[in-house]
């Protein structure tokens, strides 16, 4: 796969062959969350990423052969992103790739991660609320009936029941904002930023897309960002949006992350 613009992607295979360096996948030019939250912890960690072309779901035509299935025999799995580093273990499973980007961090990066527990348990349970099984990205993936939302478990009746949870997540994000206010915070956990920010921030664009300076449009986004859109527009996601999650949003990915985010692909 080529680009026309913006950053190098490399293969797969090369990535699994090198012995240094930190690689993740992505799909160019595409805000696939979990990669964008991924980035996003990384950049305000200081750890320089080297992007890998991550292979697509599907049956290749020329070929008739799993597009996934050299992935899943590297990793065991096939989820975006994966995550190398030197030569440990592949990671795809967001709390091990936070775990390992805190360790890997530079130095003086702020600490994603509290060393105090009990503002450590706020914080996991905070990003597992929104990107965890049942949680709120897991549900607006199977808000409609697509190869992605089956791998999540689309059903009519999970389809039915996805809306009120999404909007129960963004209600508790809200209320938690307001809490935090009142205490002279601007951050979901104490008094500094931490990974529940930059998650929350990144994962609220399927409900909340920002606007062009921060995400870029691209030929590859334009439809995904079409469809967070009319996620916002859902009633009951609608009632619950408030300018203090547009607020903390815009605030964590202006100030902390890369704006506008390098995606590469094919800009409009």
């Amino acid at each position: 796969m080529q680009t026309s613009s913006g950053p190098e992607f490399i293969s797969l295979d090369e990535a699994a062959a090198m012995k240094t360096g930190t690689r993740v996948t992505f799909v160019p030019g595409m805000p696939a969350v979990y990669s964008e939250a991924l980035k996003n912890i990384c950049f305000v960690k200081g750890v320089p990423l080297i992007r890998v072309l991550h292979p697509h779901m599907g049956i290749d035509k020329a070929t008739g052969e799993d597009r996934q299935a050299r992935l899943y025999e590297l990793t065991s799995q096939t989820g975006l992103p994966t995550m190398f580093h030197n030569e440990e273990r592949p990671r795809n499973v967001w709390s091990e790739q936070l775990a390992l980007a805190e360790r890997i961090g530079a130095t003086g990066s702020p600490s994603l991660i509290p060393d105090d527990f009990e503002l450590r348990a706020e914080v996991f349970g905070l990003c597992a609320v929104v990107m965890g099984e049942d949680g709120m990205v897991w549900n607006m993936r199977i808000l409609i009936d697509t190869p992605l939302g089956r791998k999540y478990g689309y059903s009519e009746a999970a389809c039915t029941a996805a809306p009120d949870k999404v909007a129960a997540v963004v209600s508790l994000i809200d209320r938690r904002l307001e809490a935090q206010e009142q205490r002279g915070s601007r951050y979901l956990v104490g008094e500094t930023l931490t990974a529940a920010d930059v998650y929350w921030a990144t994962m609220s664009i399927t409900v909340l897309p920002p606007p062009p300076e921060i995400m870029p449009l691209t030929r590859q986004n334009k439809k995904a960002l079409e469809y967070f859109a009319m996620n916002s527009e859902i009633p009951v996601v609608a009632e619950a949006l408030s300018q203090r999650i547009e607020d903390h949003q815009r605030y964590i990915l202006t100030t902390y992350c890369e704006t506008p985010a390098v995606l590469g692909g094919d800009p409009l």
